[in-house]
C-alpha cells in the first residue's frame, strides 16, 4: 500500500516536505524489504535526519544528519537495534533543546543536563501525540 494512503498522524500534522519524504522512503523500502515494520522504520530514519519532533508533529532541523548516536549508524551495526531519541535531535545544542523544552512547557528544565532534556523533551512528545487525534 502506498505511504500516502496511510500516513502516520504526526506526519499528517507536519510540513509537506516531511509527508513527502517518509511516503517516497517508505515507498522505496517496501520495493526493497517488502511491506511491514522495517519499512516504516526506514522511512522514519529518513525524516528524522531532516525533521525533528516538537509535540505531535515534525519541523524541519536546522541542519541535516542524524538526530541521535543510534541514527549515525550505518550498516549492520544499525539493523542490530539500539535506543533512539525517539524523533528528538539528541545532537543539537543544549540551547536548541532548551528552546524546544521552554514551548513544550517542559518543568525543571533549567536545571536538567544535555540527556535529561533529550529525554524529558521525548516523553513530553509522547504526551502531545497521545492527546492530539489520531486521524488529523
Amino acid at each position: 500500500m502506498p505511504a500516502r494512503e496511510n500516513i502516520p498522524a504526526t506526519l499528517k500534522r507536519s510540513p509537506r516536505k516531511a509527508q513527502e519524504t517518509y511516503a517516497e522512503a517508505h515507498d522505496s523500502a517496501v520495493d526493497s524489504y517488502g511491506e511491514g515494520e522495517r519499512a516504516h522504520r526506514t522511512a522514519f530514519s529518513a525524516v528524522k535526519h531532516s525533521f525533528e519532533k516538537v509535540g505531535d508533529h515534525w519541523e524541519p532541523k536546522d541542519s541535516k544528519g542524524p538526530s541521535d548516536k543510534q541514527a549515525a549508524k550505518s550498516g549492520s551495526s544499525a539493523r542490530k537495534g539500539g535506543e533512539t531519541a525517539g524523533g528528538v535531535d539528541a545532537n543539537a545544542s543544549k540551547a536548541h533543546l532548551m528552546d524546544i523544552a521552554k514551548r513544550l512547557d517542559v518543568p525543571g528544565r533549567s536545571k536538567m543536563t544535555k540527556d535529561e532534556l533529550v529525554e524529558a523533551i521525548g516523553n513530553a512528545n509522547n504526551r502531545a501525540s497521545a492527546k492530539a487525534p489520531r486521524d488529523s
